[in-house]
This record gives C-alpha cells, structure tokens and sequence, in this order.
C-alpha cells in the first residue's frame, strides 16, 4: 500500500515538473519601443494609447505571453542608455520574440539638458562624442541604425526572434495624403532588417493607406485627437496592432503560427458623464426649447464615453434634489465618471410657495423650514449649499464634478450681455473653491459670443422668451462648452472631446 503511494505521489510530482517544464516554454513576445507603443503606464494616460497595449489580444495567449516593456519619451539610443534594453535581453529565452519599433524621437538634439535622445541620421558606422549635458557623463553617439543592429545581434544571440517595425505614421496631411517615412526612419529600419535577415513590417506604409482610405474627418478625433499627431487613441493602437498581425500573417515569421483567426477586440471600459440642470440644458421636447445637453455628445468620443443628459425642466438645485433625481444619479456613479452641472435659473424662484423651488442665495450654511401644499416640512438650503453637496457627493462615488455658471438670458444693457457674475455665477465658482471640482465660466464664455454676433443675430436664438434658445442657440452654447472642456488641462474629459464645428 505504501509503495502505491509512492509511485502515485511520483506520478502527480513528475506531471508537475512537466507541466511547469511546458509553461516555461512557452515564447513571449517582448515589445520595446516608444510612447506610440506604449504611452504613460499603458492604461490609457490621457486617453492616448500604444499598439503594445493591444497586440496581444491578436495573439493566443494561451501559447505566448507578451510583455510590452516599451517607454514614452525613448529612442533607440536612450531606450539602452538608461538600462531598459538590458533585463529583457536578459530574460530572453530560445524562441522568444522581440517586436521594435524606434523613431519618433530619435530626431531630437543629440545633446542638450532637456533629453539629450538623438541620434545621429542613417544606418552607418559615424560617431559623434559628447559630454552628455543631462547626464553629466561622456558618451558616444552612434547612428540609428547602429542602435537598432545592436537590439537586433544581441536578441539574436540569445536565440531571440526580432521583427523590426517602421514608425507609426503621423496624423499629418497634405492634400488627401499621410506623408510617409519610407526616406527616413521607416527607410533605415527596413534596411536593418533586410541586412540583419530579419522580418520587417512596414507600419509607416500600411498605416498611412489605412487613415487615407478613411479621410482625415475620420482619422483625426478618432484615430488621433485633434491636439496630438503623434499618439493614438485606443482605436488608433488597435489598428496598428491589426496592421502588425496583417504583417505577420504575410510574412514566414513563425510568431504567425500564434495569431487568432478571428480576435475579439476589446476597448478600454467606457466612462460615463451625466450632466444635470434645467431647461436651458435639458431636452425639452419642444422645438422652441432645447437646452445644450442635447447638442453636446456631438463634440464627445462616444466610442469611449455614454454621455446622459439627465437635466430636467423647472428645476433647481433644490428641487433637482428633493425630487430625487440626484439620487438616481448618484447610485449609477463609478470611480472615473464626470458630472457636469449648471443651475441657477430657477433658484430665485418661490421659496414657500408653488413651485417650491427657489433655494435661498448666497454661499452659507443658513436654513429655511417651508410647510408645503401635502408634502410636509422642507428645510430649505442656500444654492452653495446645494452645489456643494452635489459636489462632495460627486467626489465621493470617485466621479469628477464640474460645475458650470448657467448660460446668460438675453439680457442686454448698454450694448452688452448682463452676466451673473454678481449672484449665481459667483457663487457657482466659490462653491468649487470650497468643496472642490472644477470651474467653467459658461455664462462670461457665452456673453462674449454674443456680444461679437449683435444684439439683433442673438434675438433670433430666443423665439419665445429671454431664457429658453431654440436649437441653434443650443448647438452655440454646446460648443462652447466643449471648447471650455477642451481647454481644462487638469481634467482628463478633455481627452474625450473633438470639436466638430457645421
């Protein structure tokens, strides 16, 4: 019996070694490179992204792993000088892949004391030494196409398998077309492989004709974003990572025996923004009526990003609240959402009386008990108490809140646009400064456009009162909106912004 038990506890430990034997075996694929592999930590920094992020999800992972150990702000020289290339090359095993892609920032300066990441131009042997100005030590620079030969010997040595990648293209245009590299770093690095027997995948090209065929209105705000050329959005990365499989897949490269069939791509998690508030920002329904929330989700990603404009009519920040609607908002809330808010054009309404929706001004902490019709006693709060409590609670669920002062009326004095920059709008930006979030000065933005339109062309937007606009109205105060978002460097919902103007 117990030499039964011997050999059964042999047979489960000799499956164990052969089973850890088999996993040790299995090939990784390594990605080095710069931020248009992988930007900031990989997790989407600013809404930019890097193919590495997503190149494994064209390949079976359940045969290789992949490792994208690439960094924002490298260059084939600096990507070894700071000791990046140095623990993958010693983690390399027999069999194990390295994809590389270099070039975005090897133009710069070859010595300066900023980054000091340059590389001297071509494949050849020239060297240029220096006191490196950053560093504060002597080197010597060598050419971009020496860097990239030393990453591709050294893997080779290790019996490594590299694939050498031109340079993403960049989001610039010239009558219809993308300007390609094919004379300059996508050029150099094809001759590197083709010298070193190596595969070579032409991103640059492949890339270029897959943002032509789509035309920039397509390509920029949705591949790239309007305020960067250089780096991709997650859709960006995942075409890059799609022309990178097209690649393997004609090439005799064996790292194609791992490509899936059919991969099932997966975007990063969508982001939610609510935005609450009154008329002016709801849909009313009414042709006459239509508040900017309506007109917003056109100047946002919605690929990445559910926009719900839950603004209700005749509400205040008091009775936005005491009706409940906050609170159906707030349980939706997840870490990562934002909430955008403007009220204020129905707090100086009735206090005690019907429609009970007045809120009592200023920014204190002072209260008012209001006996209303059936409903009970209602403790009346001030508007800044009100904001500020949408505020904390915003911040709380880890959403961001960002509280906009509310759109003018037309209302004109002296051949200008009268702002609440005395009530509402004042104390809409002091309930940020006290609870936190962030500040967008509709109402001054707003009144600014109208002033340089004219009284007479903003009469047109206003068909039935001095509050309420109609839809060109709405698509003006939409815009606007987006163009404060967009100019909110603090906040990441800049990122998801792209402003389309008719």
């Amino acid at each position: 019996m117990k030499l039964v038990k011997f050999f059964s506890l042999f047979i489960l430990a000799l499956c164990f070694v052969q089973c850890e034997s088999v996993n040790a075996q299995k090939p990784t694929v390594y990605c080095v490179g710069d931020s248009t592999v992988k930007n900031g930590q990989g997790k989407g920094d600013g809404g930019l992204w890097g193919w590495g992020d997503f190149i494994d999800q064209f390949l079976d992972t359940t045969q290789v792993r992949v490792e994208n150990h690439a960094l924002g702000g490298t260059s084939s020289r600096t990507f070894q000088s700071k000791g990046l290339w140095q623990p993958v090359l010693d983690s390399l095993q027999k069999g194990d892949y390295v994809l590389i892609q270099f070039g975005h920032n090897d133009n710069g300066a070859l010595n300066d004391d900023s980054r000091a990441r340059g590389t001297i131009k071509g494949t050849g042997e020239e060297t240029e030494d220096i006191d490196n100005m950053l560093t504060g030590e002597h080197e010597v620079v060598h050419s971009y196409g020496w860097y990239l030969r030393k990453i591709v010997k050294e893997a080779k040595s290790k019996g490594a398998i590299p694939v050498i990648m031109a340079p993403i293209p960049r989001n610039d245009w010239s009558n219809g077309k993308v300007p390609r590299n094919a004379d300059s770093y996508g050029g150099w690095a094809k001759q590197i492989a083709e010298e070193e027997s190596v595969t070579f995948i032409d991103l640059n090209d492949k890339m270029a004709s897959a943002m032509e065929a789509r035309g920039e209105d397509q390509v920029t705000g949705h591949l790239f974003y309007k305020r960067d050329h250089t780096h991709t959005s997650a859709k960006g990365a995942v075409l890059a990572a799609s022309l990178i499989a097209e690649g393997l897949a004609e090439s005799d490269n064996s790292l194609k025996n791992y490509l899936l069939e059919d991969p099932e791509i997966k975007l990063p998690r969508k982001r939610n923004l609510f935005i609450i508030g009154d008329s002016t920002v709801a849909d009313n329904g009414q042709d006459g009526k239509t508040g900017w929330g309506v007109y917003l989700p056109q100047h946002i990603d919605t690929t990445r990003m559910t926009v719900y404009n839950k603004a209700r009519g005749g509400r205040s920040s008091r009775t936005f609240r005491y009706e409940g609607l906050w609170d159906a908002i707030r349980s939706q809330l997840k870490p990562g959402d934002f909430v955008l808010m403007q009220f204020g054009h129905n707090d100086g309404g009735n206090i005690d009386k019907a429609k009970y929706r007045g809120s009592l001004k200023g920014m204190g902490d002072e209260t008012q008990d209001v006996q209303r019709d059936s409903s009970g006693i209602e403790t009346v709060h001030t508007y800044g108490w009100y904001m500020k409590q949408y505020i904390k609670e915003t911040e709380a669920a880890g959403a961001t809140p960002i509280v906009l002062s509310m759109i003018p009326r037309n209302d004109w004095s002296d051949g200008n646009v009268d702002r609440a920059s005395g009530s509402y709008g004042t104390w809409a930006k002091e309930a940020v400064d006290e609870a936190g979030g962030y500040f967008l000065d509709l109402n001054e933005a707003v009144a600014r456009k109208y002033e340089a339109m004219g009284k007479d062309s903003v009469a047109v937007f206003f068909p039935d009162d001095h509050t309420h606009t109609n839809r060109a109205g709405a698509k003006l105060n939409a815009l606007t909106v987006a163009e404060l978002i967009e100019g909110l460097r603090q906040s990441d919902l800049r990122d998801y912004v792209f402003i389309k103007k008719d």
